[in-house]
């Protein structure tokens, strides 16, 4: 059996502004959850209820809005509007919520990184609970209906179903035999004049990716990887991560070609 290769290590910022804000992490029942999806951001979706009395834990009560209510589609059955919710303090684990922002422009030259954010530390659990009335008891039996019934079931045809001819290969796979096959039978230029169509384009722009580089030179892309390693670093690392540059050997080639040039020019005049 062998063992898959690791995968590299990817560095990101991550911006700890917010480390030391206390956060709820609140575990909700799905249907509440399928309403809040579907509200609008304007609206006002409920509302929290906290009561606090001495030597006692605190008491909260979520209190869900009439506008979170009267969305509902045809045959749904109501939701409990009133629900408790039971605090747990978080002690023996070291929680937080993170979120990323995803760069707009990936496919400028130069790509934005991924931004990474600390949002808070979880410092209590909350779990939403509906209180037993008639509304919550009537959307229970309705769900075990639901899950009760068969997925499959059996229908009568009151009309001829169209039967359609099997084929041996679809459409798309085709397609893409036939680009594969064209793109394996590119003709490959001289080394040399691929490494002139690079050391151009480099002068433009000191960073490109794969993609870029193959409508540059219009060569395979297996061909166009051999000679990319010989005189490029590939970064894996942001704010450049997957693109290509050329080796410091490599770079400002044509100052060092015309220094050689010269170079030669004075030798021979010695001579």
């Amino acid at each position: 059996m062998t063992t898959p290769p690791a995968l590299p290590h990817i560095d990101r910022e991550l911006d700890l502004s917010n480390t030391g804000r206390g956060v709820w992490l609140v575990k909700v029942p799905k249907y509440i959850a399928n309403k809040w999806e579907k509200a609008p951001g304007n609206i006002e979706v409920g509302k929290l209820k906290i009561s606090r009395a001495p030597g006692q834990r605190a008491q909260v009560q979520l209190t869900l809005s009439e506008a979170v209510l009267c969305l509902k589609e045809s045959g749904e059955q109501n939701i409990p509007k009133e629900h408790r919710l039971d605090v747990s303090n978080v002690t023996r684990q070291s929680l937080g919520v993170f979120s990323h922002v995803i760069p707009s422009n990936t496919d400028s030259v130069v790509p934005e990184s991924e931004k990474l954010y600390m949002e808070g530390r979880i410092v209590q659990k909350l779990e939403c609970r509906p209180y037993a009335d008639n509304t919550y008891y009537k959307l229970k039996s309705e769900s075990i209906r639901k899950a009760s019934m068969p997925q499959r079931q059996v229908q009568q045809l009151d009309r001829i179903v169209q039967n359609f001819k099997p084929v041996s290969d679809h459409k798309h796979n085709i397609d893409y035999m036939k680009k594969k096959t064209a793109e394996g039978k590119k003709a490959r230029d001289d080394k040399e004049a691929v490494l002139n169509m690079l050391f151009a384009a480099f002068e433009k722009h000191q960073y490109y990716n794969i993609k870029d580089l193959q409508k540059i030179t219009r060569q395979p892309i297996v061909y166009l990887k051999e000679i990319l390693k010989e005189v490029c670093n590939y970064n894996l690392k942001n704010p450049h991560k997957n693109m290509w540059e050329l080796k410091p050997e490599y770079r400002h080639y044509k100052q060092e070609q015309a220094a050689e040039a010269k170079e030669e020019k004075n030798s021979s005049d010695s001579d």
